[in-house]
């Protein structure tokens, strides 16, 4: 089963990546983008067939290793 962890930056927390690729985007010619931010995905192929142990099995991936709970939120959705 195949688990997607979508991790982005709190509300409030600065992200200069995504004010590169705005500025990027706004010399392009990418006029009408008002704001970027970036995050990560991360796909977790977990051995198993019940949907409630993979996400288990993610959310605590995620709490122990993949996200920074002081500046990132994330999100669990199964592929």
């Amino acid at each position: 089963m195949i688990v997607a962890i979508n991790v982005h930056l709190k509300k409030g927390v600065l992200d200069p990546q995504g004010k590169a690729v705005h500025h990027a985007l706004e010399t392009l010619g990418f006029k009408n983008v008002n704001g970027v931010r970036v995050g990560k995905q991360i796909l977790l192929d977990i051995d198993t067939e019940d949907e409630e142990k993979a996400i288990a099995l993610a959310k605590k991936a995620a709490d122990e290793l993949l996200a920074n709970p002081v500046i990132e939120n994330y999100e669990i959705e199964v592929k």
